[in-house]
């Protein structure tokens, strides 16, 4: 399998993804207070909704370097 197969099956993927789950969340580690040798931090959750036209074009340009990414001149 070659490297143009290869990144067009994972666009499909990601772009399967992103349309299931719409978004996806990580956790952040800050510092909320300082007092010298004291340090409060605090955990935030933080979510990124992925739009669905990133998920749909993904999956299109998958296909079409799937489909077209094999053939030469």
């Amino acid at each position: 399998m070659n490297a143009t197969k290869v990144v067009a099956i994972a666009l499909i993927v990601a772009g399967v993804l992103a349309l299931v789950y719409g978004g996806f969340s990580y956790t952040k580690d800050t510092t909320a207070v300082k007092l010298g040798p004291i340090e409060l931090s605090m955990k935030e959750k933080e979510t990124v909704n992925v739009p669905i036209w990133v998920g749909v074009g993904a999956v299109v340009a998958g296909g079409l370097l799937l489909v077209l990414g094999g053939k030469k001149g």
